[in-house]
């Protein structure tokens, strides 16, 4: 039987009959999730964006909503050019390659969804696409991933020895567990807060189709770093496990860090000690995902967002989608 990696990669994708039939199962769950950000209107936003004074967004609401757009702009792309460049060469197997090929389509949608959200609300994109360089807290999570993955970006990289698979799971640990299981997940936390508030529906609504969407790619990722080490168990050391331990927590710090600089004072109930008790909840989980300790113990201090994430029970969220999702790119201007 043929592995999930260092199979021929010019092969046709044969998928069946079918060797992970979970990785089948995750891209019909991506096929499910299906949309683009045009359905979703945008014109209780515009007003929003524009007024001033009474009702009007603060000016903490509005520095978070373009801290969360800044980050999330510039990190789906270097989710995307990972995921093009250097996962699909070295996962060959087929049904996880159809996967793939599905996940790099919803990255292309979640790039379009910040150009769609900046356009609509006449934000300037180089402030927007620039913040990576002008916001610390952005910049060293942008770098600590692009660190993280710099292996399978190398075109000379092959994972044919026993080091470099054990390097492949380490940057593909960054990639899903690390860049889009925890530093998606303090972005997330914010905006929907605010669409509780009945702010920003429209951006926030996009967000939670990006969250569903990420749920399933993490999901795949895990089962994937998983499936690689049950074929390669001898990459699993016990200095192999510490080192994505200390990864792991390192995220949590930079991504600490990161909710502080958007939240320098407690708005829509949300505090940056309470974003870091979500952070280190959610960080156990992902730990214990593949398989290692948790090292936190911390209960969930938003129980709401589990409601959002958990995917059997999103399902109320798409059954109440109205027509009028399909004309919300037609806006009136003032």
């Amino acid at each position: 039987m043929k592995g999930i990696i260092n199979n021929p990669t010019t092969d046709p994708n044969k998928i069946l009959p079918l060797t992970y039939p979970w990785a089948r199962q995750h891209y019909k769950n991506g096929v499910a999730n299906n949309w683009v950000p045009e359905e979703v209107p945008m014109q209780q936003d515009v007003e929003l964006w524009k007024r001033q004074g009474i009702g009007a967004l603060t000016p903490e609401e509005r520095r978070m909503i373009l801290y969360n757009l800044g980050f999330f702009s510039t990190a789906e792309s270097l989710t995307a050019n990972n995921l093009v460049l250097a996962i699909y060469r070295h996962v060959t197997n087929p049904e996880c390659r159809q996967y793939l090929l599905r996940q790099a389509y919803e990255e292309a949608i979640h790039t379009d969804t910040f150009i769609y959200c900046g356009d609509t609300l006449g934000l300037n994109p180089d402030e927007i696409y620039n913040m990576y360089n002008q916001i610390p807290s952005i910049k060293e999570k942008d770098e600590f991933v692009v660190a993280m993955t710099q292996s399978v970006l190398d075109p000379n990289f092959s994972i044919r020895s026993p080091e470099n698979i054990q390097r492949f799971v380490h940057d593909l640990i960054g990639f899903y567990v690390i860049m889009e299981g925890i530093f998606f997940y303090a972005g997330f936390a914010m905006m929907l807060a605010l669409l509780r508030q009945n702010k920003m529906v429209g951006v926030g609504e996009q967000f939670q189709f990006i969250l569903r969407d990420e749920s399933v790619h993490l999901s795949f990722g895990s089962d994937l770093i998983n499936a690689i080490v049950a074929e390669n168990p001898g990459i699993w050391t016990p200095e192999f496990r510490q080192q994505i331990t200390n990864d792991i927590r390192r995220g949590v710090d930079l991504e600490d860090a990161y909710a502080k600089d958007c939240l320098p004072r407690g708005i829509l109930g949300l505090r940056a000690d309470i974003i870091r008790q979500y952070l280190e909840y959610i960080a156990d989980r992902r730990l214990e995902r593949i398989n290692l300790p948790k090292i936190y113990s911390m209960a969930n201090p938003f129980p709401w967002m589990s409601e959002i994430i958990d995917l059997r029970k999103e399902k109320n969220f798409f059954e109440t989608r109205v027509t009028e999702y399909q004309t919300g790119g037609n806006l009136k201007w003032d």
